[in-house]
């Protein structure tokens, strides 16, 4: 009988971090490395309008935040260095205890840990790497001649489409999902196909929404930001 891999799935904003840091990112970024790209912020209050209205999907309202806040293309080395400093800014400052100290315990247990995060890439990989974490399933960047695009390399990780990322991931790792014991944490309802799909569900820091659901079902619920844990009854 071929043993199974026991993983843990974290997701990142709000789940690991007290803030979300996508805009976060861009908003350090500009400043570090083209502050006159903020008066340039007007011009995204129609994009998050027609997000809001269903018009603009995420992904690309994302595309259209870098493109304005970062520019449309920016070398590799400006955009490696501006990640790397964020996820360190991240790792000192805006991690929840409690959650660097699960991760610790998922993996002193012999669980393979990854991050599943709509975040991109290019910063949740630096920040997976300075939690001793080599696994990290992420919104990916797209590359030409050196130099960082603004748009997102096939789909953002958000929703279905992170349970499907994170499916391939496994495969292309030769581990097929009856091969595994996934434990999910998460913060929030968008996630709810992953905590259908996975073995464990765990909702962490949750949302309204995710906290009802969670009630309804049973799943643990903990509050990492008062190291609580949240009664199902």
């Amino acid at each position: 009988m071929t043993p199974v891999t026991l993983i843990s799935v974290f997701d990142v904003d709000r789940t690991l971090t007290r803030l979300p840091t996508y805009t976060l990112f861009l908003l350090r970024s500009a400043l570090r490395n083209n502050p006159l790209r903020l008066l340039l912020l007007p011009a995204l209050i129609p994009v998050a309008l027609l997000n809001a209205a269903e018009i603009l999907t995420r992904r690309q309202m994302k595309m259209a935040m870098h493109a304005v806040l970062l520019g449309r293309r920016i070398p590799a080395g400006t955009a490696t260095s501006l990640a790397d400093t964020f996820a360190r800014h991240i790792h000192a400052r805006g991690l929840l205890p409690e959650a660097v100290r699960r991760i610790g315990r998922e993996q002193a247990e012999g669980r393979r840990v990854i991050l599943a995060t709509a975040a991109p890439e290019l910063y949740a990989r630096p920040l997976a790497g300075l939690l001793d974490i080599d696994d990290v399933v992420a919104t990916r960047c797209t590359w030409q001649d050196g130099d960082l695009l603004a748009t997102i390399q096939g789909e953002n990780c958000y929703g279905p489409a992170k349970r499907d990322m994170l499916d391939a991931y496994l495969a292309e790792h030769g581990l097929p999902r009856e091969a595994v014991h996934i434990r999910f944490f998460s913060d929030h309802a968008s996630d709810l196909p992953m905590f259908d799909w996975v073995d464990e569900p765990i909702a962490v820091n949750p949302s309204a929404a995710l906290t009802a659901i969670a009630k309804a079902r049973g799943w643990p619920q903990f509050d990492w930001t008062s190291n609580r844990v949240r009664a199902n009854a």
